[in-house]
């Protein structure tokens, strides 16, 4: 055998990093960006004192009302205002001060936890306000939200968009593992008031890194925040196969495969302290699908990704309705939270790569209501089905249900099933580029 044949140390090397890059998170965009870094840094610390209140608020209402029923019609009481701001605002985004629009809704966000801890704190606290300020929480989340997906593009280069949805999604799932954990803990034995306290004060850090963002001039072609606006919106999300798949295929998984409502009453026959853990196991597998993310960079059928991913949920959901240890069920979530982040990583890129930044706030609405409307109805359908035919069979039947839709969504939409990242991407650079040459043009005449 000559040297010829053995591989060179360069390219060994060249073959660790390949691997490594494939099994690690890529952080390019928040070393490549000052005001990315800034929204990030504030995002996460506000974000962890919302998985603290996403997990306590339920469990108030289940310690008041003792009903499952209860906890999944704050989903239903959720579900209205939501829907109704969320294309508001996404008009707005689209049209004012992006950052303006953050700021405003954290603020209202943080006065609606002063809210609970006051209710918490009286002697008999009121099931209604947790109702009303559950319904608070989702219309301020309708501007907050669209405003917050619109303008990180605008600070990132486009090529980082993958790597921005995965750092996105390890933002997200750190706090639910530990803000849930923790959730958990503190409402056991300290109650409810601490917890809410605690989220209140962490927008005010996120209030402060939103303040230190340079302002993003709003896209001189914006059409003004009207009805007609919205309309053109949905026109334009309706006409691309690629985001009708996104949304219809996350609403189904949702829908009939959310079973979050239970988890306080299925929490009852492991020990109450488990349900900071069911709540968390979930991100547990989505932080480390994130973390090994590398490899997605390399998968360009996106679509049939999402397809998969969602399908996998289904069967996840279904071990979990199945298990009598609870080890075995954290283990279901957790397997179901991965999945999930498969379909979350591919759906943003779509949307990042199909998206102009003119109807970036518009089609962000739509997105929310896409993945919010099957967690929020989807919890009322499993604590509707458990209170007719028990617990297990509720989350049973729903990931069965998850799997079955999934199939059928891809027979329907052949389109979204072959989209191909590579195609996005380069439709997405011309687009920059274009911009880029429209605001020279435009400097040139003023000059």
């Amino acid at each position: 055998m000559t040297d010829q044949t053995l591989p060179s140390k360069d390219s060994t090397d060249e073959t660790r990093r390949g691997l490594f890059a494939a099994l690690t998170i890529d952080i390019a965009p928040l070393r490549a960006s000052r005001d990315y870094r800034l929204l990030y840094v504030g995002q996460f610390v506000s974000g962890f004192g919302s998985a603290i209140s996403y997990v306590v608020l339920p469990w108030q209402m289940y310690q008041l009302t003792h009903s499952s029923l209860a906890v999944g019609m704050i989903g239903v009481v959720e579900f209205a205002p939501m829907f109704l701001m969320a294309f508001i605002g996404g008009a707005l985004a689209d049209y004012i001060d992006r950052r303006r629009l953050i700021f405003l809704s954290e603020l209202g966000l943080a006065l609606c936890c002063i809210v609970l801890v006051v209710n918490s704190l009286s002697p008999d606290p009121r099931p209604w306000i947790l109702f009303l300020i559950a319904g608070l929480f989702a219309a301020l989340n309708g501007l907050h939200r669209p405003a917050l997906e619109a303008l990180t593009p605008r600070l990132v280069d486009p090529r980082h968009l993958p790597a921005v949805s995965a750092l996105n999604s390890l933002r997200f799932n750190f706090n639910f593992i530990v803000g849930a954990a923790i959730a958990g803990v503190i409402a056991a034995s300290l109650g409810a008031a601490p917890a809410f306290a605690i989220d209140a004060a962490t927008f005010i850090i996120s209030i402060i890194t939103i303040l230190l963002i340079r302002s993003i001039p709003v896209p001189k072609d914006a059409d003004r925040a009207s009805l007609r606006s919205i309309i053109d919106g949905l026109k334009y999300a309706r006409s691309r196969q690629e985001l009708i798949g996104t949304y219809l295929i996350d609403i189904n998984a949702m829908f009939f495969g959310m079973p979050m409502a239970l988890f306080p009453a299925i929490a009852d026959s492991f020990g109450g302290a488990s349900v900071g853990l069911f709540y968390a196991m979930p991100a547990v597998g989505s932080l480390v699908l994130t973390l090994t993310s590398g490899w997605t960079n390399r998968i360009n059928k996106h679509g049939l990704a999402v397809t998969i991913a969602a399908a996998v949920w289904g069967v996840a959901i279904i071990g979990f309705g199945l298990s009598n240890h609870l080890w075995l069920a954290l283990f279901f979530l957790a397997l179901a939270g991965a999945a999930d982040m498969v379909s979350g990583l591919f759906r943003m890129t779509i949307w990042n790569q199909t998206i102009p930044d003119h109807l970036r706030g518009r089609l962000a609405s739509i997105e929310m209501i896409s993945y919010l409307t099957g967690p929020y109805l989807g919890n009322a359908e499993a604590g509707l089905v458990a209170s007719l035919v028990g617990l297990r069979a509720s989350v049973v039947s729903g990931g069965v249900m998850c799997v079955v839709g999934s199939g059928l969504l891809a027979l329907l939409l052949p389109a979204f099933i072959r989209y191909d990242g590579r195609e996005g991407l380069a439709r997405k650079l011309r687009e920059e580029r274009e911009r880029e040459q429209t605001v020279m043009n435009r400097r040139g005449v003023s000059s």
